[in-house]
């Protein structure tokens, strides 16, 4: 028996998938809606803390992090100076 898995159906969902709305709550948490009803609280401050890079560390500064936007379906920063890729968003993890 092979058992063939076809990466591209298990991403495309992922395709279709986008940010409804997005709340910063504070602490450097938001509350992310996606267009399939569910809901995460997505914790960015262990990356931006551990992040080595000024262009990320910057972000640290609560009023730049805070004014974001969004962007066909994503969370925007700055004309995409940081962004994060929406499947984890929807895990509700990013890592460094």
């Amino acid at each position: 028996m092979r058992i063939i898995v076809d990466y591209k159906d298990l991403e495309s969902g992922f395709n279709q998938l986008k940010i409804d709305s997005a709340k910063y709550l504070s602490d450097y948490a938001i509350r992310i809606k996606f267009s399939d009803g569910n809901e995460r609280l997505v914790d960015f401050k262990p990356f931006l803390s551990k992040s080595l890079h000024p262009s990320i560390k910057k972000y640290l500064d609560e009023n730049k992090f805070s004014n974001f936007s969004l962007t066909d379906g994503n969370l925007n920063w700055n004309d995409y100076d940081l962004i994060f890729p929406l499947s984890d968003l929807y895990n509700g993890q990013i890592g460094a």
